[in-house]
């Protein structure tokens, strides 16, 4: 009663023409669209209708699933097969069997993943309940990522030790030099330095060698930057609410060097002024920083070093008096949930993540969101909102400052509906309250706040009585139950 078509599922009638069960054309549109996205599950043999979903019986369901094997291994069909044999399972319901078959997000190197043999025509992603043809431009990027390893090794012509910014490469040894006095790198003139920590390079084929992207992103000058990387944005905005204009802002305009390491300097100090610190003693000195300054100088970090600065929208942090926002263009180089259990560590920008991690910045053995989410969660506010949005090609993390059930929220819904409120299940009252507070709710956001089974969520969104609640408040289920969608600037 409880299954229905969503962004990981969908269903397919798969009868054929004789009705006894045959694989619909459809079936690889989705498979492309749910192995581009985040994966999902495709049952065969089921039909959505107005009067809930109805299952069809698939007699030749072993012909079926022959022919399904027959094309993932055809590279004339599909570009990978992604399947093992435990993802695909017959099922029987009422006596009807049916095909359940699970598919997996692609990994980086296998995206994009197509049908036919052209990506460009052939690659779809999965929206809401759809699956739609990805624009030439988003599959030329994702064969961009499958190709390299990293962005910010190359080396760039014509470009030398006159476009860095002398006082930032200045200040980056200093604080090098304090944090690791003995190092062996403290020895070396500049050059060799910045050859060291993977600024300058030499192409050991051509013999050709010169500054790095990343060298030029760290330390580089405000013009010279704009002359390499001419969509390079970064812009820092605080805010006292969602609609205001800032009342604070950092951005290139040619006053500061514009570099990566001057912005991480001054966002930081912006970002921690307000934070209050509790009086904490280590040995005979205070302690200065708590878990909150960690998390924000992770996501500082994370956004600057996992950046596609090919990419067309700016570097963006938000700070208002309710939460911090980042916003980096690229998409993911992990699965989401593989990125916040941490463990597995594939950074765009492996240079300009050692050079923060010289220094004491970022982690590299994927640390860095689980440490974020742990120290959010011990402030008990409400987890991280961490979005891939790949209309735009662009991820946005979102750290809020709101307690998981605040009890100002919880006051007003039953104000406004009443008994209605108290009546509901912990996972429908979970929905109202993160309704309330963030404006909408998704199956996926409810996974992230609550440890009740996926199943479970499902139910408790369809059970029949819960509009009673929402339509007592004067909202519908279809207001609550919208995809959620942060601004665009991330708050």
């Amino acid at each position: 009663m409880a299954l229905q078509e969503g962004f990981d599922v969908e269903l397919k009638t798969a009868l054929g023409k004789n009705k006894m069960g045959e694989v619909p054309g459809s079936f690889w549109e989705t498979y492309s669209a749910m192995a581009n996205t985040e994966g999902g599950f495709i049952i065969l043999g089921a039909e959505e209708t107005d009067n809930g979903v109805i299952f069809h019986d698939l007699p030749d369901h072993q012909k079926v699933i022959q022919d399904i094997w027959n094309s993932l291994n055809n590279p004339n069909k599909v570009s990978v097969n992604l399947l093992q044999n435990r993802d695909i399972e017959l099922m029987s319901i009422d006596g009807k069997n049916g095909i359940l078959v699970r598919v997996p997000q692609a990994s980086r190197k296998q995206r994009p993943v197509y049908i036919g043999q052209n990506p460009l025509t052939g690659t779809y992603r999965r929206n809401n309940e759809g699956d739609y043809r990805c624009p030439p431009d988003l599959v030329k990027q994702m064969l961009g990522e499958q190709a390299n390893d990293t962005r910010d090794a190359v080396i760039l012509e014509h470009y030398g030790f006159d476009d860095l910014d002398a006082e930032s490469f200045r200040i980056y040894r200093r604080q090098f030099s304090n944090r690791k006095p003995d190092h062996p790198f403290n020895e070396c003139d500049d050059r060799e330095f910045l050859r060291q920590i993977g600024g300058w390079a030499r192409d050991r084929q051509t013999g050709k060698e010169g500054l790095t992207l990343a060298g030029l992103l760290m330390f580089g000058k405000f013009r010279s930057i704009l002359d390499g990387v001419p969509t390079y944005i970064v812009d820092y905005q605080e805010r006292e609410a969602p609609d205001n204009r800032w009342i604070d802002r950092v951005t290139i305009e040619g006053s500061w060097s514009g570099n990566l390491y001057d912005f991480y300097r001054i966002v930081m100090k912006r970002l921690t002024t307000d934070l209050k610190v509790p009086f904490q003693l280590k040995g005979d000195e205070r302690v200065e920083e708590t878990p909150v300054h960690e998390a924000l100088r992770e996501a500082l970090v994370n956004t600057l070093i996992h950046a596609d600065y090919s990419g067309n929208c700016s570097i963006l942090v938000v700070k208002r008096p309710d939460l911090f926002g980042f916003r980096n263009p690229g998409l993911m180089r992990l699965p989401k949930a593989e990125a916040i259990k941490g463990g597995v560590s594939d950074c765009r920008n492996r240079n300009l993540q050692k050079m923060f991690q010289l220094i004491g910045l970022g982690e590299q053995a994927g640390s860095g969101f689980p440490k974020i989410y742990r120290n959010w969660n011990l402030q008990h506010w409400r987890e991280p909102v961490l979005e891939e949005r790949y209309e735009s090609n662009q991820t946005v993390f979102i750290l809020k400052m709101i307690s998981l059930v605040p009890e100002e929220a919880v006051e007003e819904l039953k104000a406004e509906i009443g008994d209605a409120f108290s009546e509901l299940g912990e996972v429908e009252r979970l929905a109202l309250v993160t309704a309330r507070c963030e404006g909408c709710v998704n199956h996926g956001r409810l996974k992230e706040v609550t440890k009740e089974h996926p199943h479970d969520i499902t139910v408790a969104l369809s059970r029949p009585g819960r509009e009673r609640a929402f339509d007592e408040r004067g909202v519908g289920p279809e207001h609550v139950l919208l995809p959620s969608r942060p601004p665009p600037d991330g708050g």
